[in-house]
């Protein structure tokens, strides 16, 4: 499943509280601006480290065991090709006890020198603990936007504490040979647009439209809400406007949300209450739907089944609107503030943030993008077709991520992260009603969160 692949799934993120194991939900710091362009680089205390003198060993803490190959034999050689008298290495643990270990070794002054990041609460509180350096010197940071820095700064925006290494991006992945099959030359680019295909596929009887199940919850929420809602609710404009509390769950972009994927029931497969994630993933691949609501970190998973597939962003509502797209901030990195090494350990954030690392790791991930404002060429055609919604759409992230998924459970506050994935579900299972889900939505929200703007 993707949360437990990536790690950085929206309840282990909020609940730590920290795109897969998950998207990561952590929940974004920030105030009256949350992402802001706080100046990231003082220009005194750039990386001092150099290509020469006595060895240094590095140190790399995560929870992407699934990337240790290409870690070893495609980064970490690059690197050090410019740089030989720094050895790197990655130590990943497993996602599940990341967490938990990163913070034992952290307090027992045994870890290692740079630190993979969840996005939001989860390293802002390893930041607040002084537990990870800030890195408002890093000369490297200027190759990133406000969004892309959103998950690793502070509520005031005053202090970066990761790099921001990759996002995911939302949309949708379609069999191919089921569209040439059918007809179908076109990929929708509006509602009626996606209805019309949608209707067309049910028709013709050989695919079922959709391939996605509610057993999860997580993925209505993910690949549904998350996925389709930014062009309602008009992407960092509706999301900044949540945490200001000039905008409610009650208006009209997140009622007409749910009642667009309240309309996606007929095009399920049936009985698809009790189809979860991995078990959707296996219908579509199977050949018995056209369409699957994903994310980009699907693609590589659909590619190496050989599924012959493409991919194309959420629908707008008219012809000629604004588009949206959820990029969302998956996976960063920063620097032990007790590392012995703290120069190199800046030399190699800083070649995080270059240009040359963010080719070689979406390439080695299609799926996962770069969040540098610098364009990035893929080899992956279907992993670029994602990445090319960032050209003709503004990129959002999860509105649910930044402070508004801080409800402390344990004093029966509730989670927005985790209360969305239940009430989408049921929206398209057809149990309860777009207006009834926005009002839970958003009188639990008002049960705890007070804006402070």
């Amino acid at each position: 499943m993707f949360y437990k692949r990536f790690g950085t799934l929206a309840a282990v993120a909020v609940l730590a509280v920290s795109a897969c194991a998950s998207p990561g939900a952590t929940v974004r710091p920030s105030g009256s601006t949350p992402a802001s362009s706080a100046p990231v680089a003082s220009g005194t205390a750039a990386p001092s480290a150099t290509t020469g003198g006595s060895q240094v060993e590095l140190t790399i803490e995560s929870w992407r065991n699934d990337d240790l190959t290409i870690w070893q034999d495609k980064l970490i050689p690059a690197f050090q090709a410019k740089y030989p008298n720094i050895k790197v290495t990655f130590a990943p643990t497993a996602p599940a006890d990341y967490n938990g270990i990163l913070d034992s070794k952290l307090k027992g002054g045994t870890a290692g020198d740079l630190i993979t990041c969840r996005p939001f609460d989860a390293s802002l509180k390893l930041f607040q603990q002084g537990q990870l350096a800030s890195l408002n010197d890093l000369p490297g940071l200027k190759n990133f936007g406000d969004v892309a820095k959103s998950a690793w700064i502070t509520d005031d925006g005053k202090d970066a504490f990761c790099v921001p290494m990759a996002s995911v991006i939302h949309g949708f992945i379609y069999n191919t040979d089921a569209f040439t099959k059918l007809g179908i030359t076109k990929t929708p680019t509006t509602v009626d647009e996606f209805k019309a295909v949608l209707d067309q596929i049910a028709k013709d009887g050989t695919y079922t439209p959709l391939a996605m199940g509610t057993k999860d919850m997580w993925e209505s929420a993910t690949m549904g809400f998350q996925n389709i809602g930014p062009n309602y609710w008009k992407g960092e404009d509706g999301r900044k406007a949540l945490i200001a509390g000039t905008a409610k769950f009650t208006d009209k972009p997140y009622v007409d949300t749910w009642k667009e994927l309240a309309s996606w029931k007929p095009y399920l497969p049936k009985g698809h209450e009790a189809i979860a994630y991995p078990d959707a993933q296996q219908y579509f691949e199977s050949g018995k739907a056209a369409i699957y609501p994903a994310g980009s970190w699907d693609i590589s998973y659909f590619e190496g089944k050989g599924v012959k597939i493409g991919f194309f962003g959420p629908p707008v509502a008219k012809a000629g609107d604004e588009c949206y797209v959820s990029d969302h901030t998956d996976i960063g990195m920063g620097m032990n503030a007790k590392s012995a090494h703290q120069a190199e350990a800046k030399q190699f954030l800083d070649w995080v943030a270059s240009d040359e690392f963010a080719t070689l790791y979406a390439n080695a991930l299609p799926g996962f993008y770069s969040l540098s404002n610098n364009p990035v060429t893929l080899e992956d055609k279907v992993a670029q077709q994602a990445v090319d919604l960032r050209k003709s759409c503004k990129s959002t992230i999860r509105n649910s991520y930044q402070i508004l998924s801080r409800g402390d459970t344990e004093k029966g506050q509730k989670n927005l992260e985790n209360e969305l994935w239940a009430v989408t579900a049921a929206v398209i299972n057809g149990t309860k009603t777009p207006e009834a889900a926005a009002k839970e939505i958003q009188d639990g929200l008002d049960a705890w969160y007070k804006p402070t703007n």
